[in-house]
């Protein structure tokens, strides 16, 4: 039941967070035209911004036994977000209910959904978890083919009061089961710190903290603007264009259960390490993709190779941390550090792309700089992580494999 409730929560709180970039290209396009591409990815990275920095926060308060006030709050700021945004018709709308409202819903639920589920299980925690974060995948793929069925037929502002409706029912399903039995935790515990200042005096924890704010400044991109070049560049169908993006999602649920498998064989390190470079190579390769099917070719790979990017980096924390009694400190003050990076990526990247008008006077996009941006920022980050691996290898004498 905890981990069917986490499930469900998570196709919420990712689901949307991911699927953004289905959103990015009908703003573009039709709802919010007048804007620039920079301008409506705000909307996006501040609501995975809040998701992160909200979610870190919350960890204190779920250990003062406000789990139960967080899911029913949360799960409120969502459902409430999405139908605000059905009535919606202006910017600054569309902001404070998808940006704002949806991202502190999810940041309310990020880590109380994990950590209900985590405290039940011992032997089999990381399959649990696991499972859980599954539903990232899949909300972000159910949600972008629900509105790409919906749209045309019924229109933007009814096809969001039938996905708050979805997101309703899934909130009435996931709320008792990750309840049950856990009266036991509402007694207060001692809440953790949010703040230990030797971390900065550690260079693991700044080459940690560097690692992942220079690789969240690219990893976000390619799913706000995917669907976005299919259909500009490539002269894709909408709907194509959409599933080009299912695809990658499709290929990140892969990814991240096929690169937890191989981080327990060969360590967390070195598998996201190469995942890393990887990711950085093939963002440097969709500079020369201009058909079709090399797109979803390299969507797909995108997806398989980035998804270690976010959820390797957590289990390879520890490895660097010299007292695991302040591993959730820590943790959380390097998060919140690169939850920054979340937030700007996205926008630099659409400043950087360019409109330009062509010989019969239509407007065309240059991805050039969002593809440069993306693929520089991964490598930039492969370096920061190939200096803590051998930081890390000198300091604990231990192997090459972390």
């Amino acid at each position: 039941m905890k981990v069917f409730g986490g499930f469900l929560v998570y196709i919420n709180i990712w689901g949307f967070t991911l699927s953004y970039g289905a959103f990015q290209t009908y703003y573009q396009h039709d709802l919010l035209s007048d804007s620039t591409a920079s301008a409506i990815s705000w909307i996006g990275t501040v609501q995975a911004w809040l998701l992160i920095m909200v979610g870190v926060l919350s960890g204190p308060l779920f250990d003062l036994g406000y789990f139960r006030s967080m899911l029913y709050v949360g799960n409120f700021l969502i459902v409430i977000g999405i139908m605000m945004l059905s009535l919606a018709t202006k910017y600054w709308q569309v902001f404070l209910a998808q940006g704002i409202c949806m991202g502190l819903g999810a940041g309310l639920l990020y880590i109380p959904s994990l950590a209900l589920v985590g405290i039940w299980f011992e032997k089999r925690r990381a399959l649990a978890l696991g499972v859980v974060m599954s539903g990232t995948a899949v909300g972000g793929v159910c949600y972008i083919i629900a509105f790409n069925k919906l749209v045309p037929n019924i229109g933007f502002p009814w096809t969001m009061r039938v996905l708050g409706f979805i997101a309703l029912a899934l909130a009435i399903m996931a709320i008792p089961c990750l309840l049950s039995g856990s009266a036991m935790l509402a007694r207060p515990r001692k809440a953790r710190s949010l703040f230990d200042k030797s971390a900065f005096s550690d260079p693991l924890f700044i080459l940690f903290t560097c690692s992942t704010f220079t690789t969240f400044l690219g990893y976000i991109v390619p799913y706000f603007y995917i669907a976005a070049y299919a259909q500009d560049k490539l002269q894709t169908s909408e709907s194509t264009a959409l599933y080009i993006l299912v695809v990658c999602l499709a290929g990140s649920f892969f990814g991240r259960l096929l690169w937890g498998y191989v981080a327990q064989k060969s360590g967390n390190m070195v598998a996201w390490l190469g995942c890393a470079v990887v990711s950085g190579v093939v963002g440097f390769s969709w500079i020369g993709i201009d058909h079709e099917s090399n797109f979803i070719a390299f969507s797909v790979m995108w997806g398989f190779f980035s998804a270690s990017l976010v959820t390797l980096p957590g289990s390879a924390f520890p490895n660097i941390c010299p007292d695991l009694s302040r591993l959730g400190t820590r943790l959380g003050m390097s998060w919140g550090i690169s939850s920054i990076a979340s937030l700007i990526g996205a926008p630099i990247a659409g400043a950087l792309l360019k409109t330009h008008t062509v010989a019969d006077g239509t407007k065309k996009m240059n991805f050039l700089g969002v593809q440069v941006w993306s693929g520089a920022c991964l490598l930039a980050g492969s370096v920061w992580l190939a200096v803590l691996w051998v930081a890390t290898v000198r300091k604990q004498k231990t192997g090459w494999f972390i």
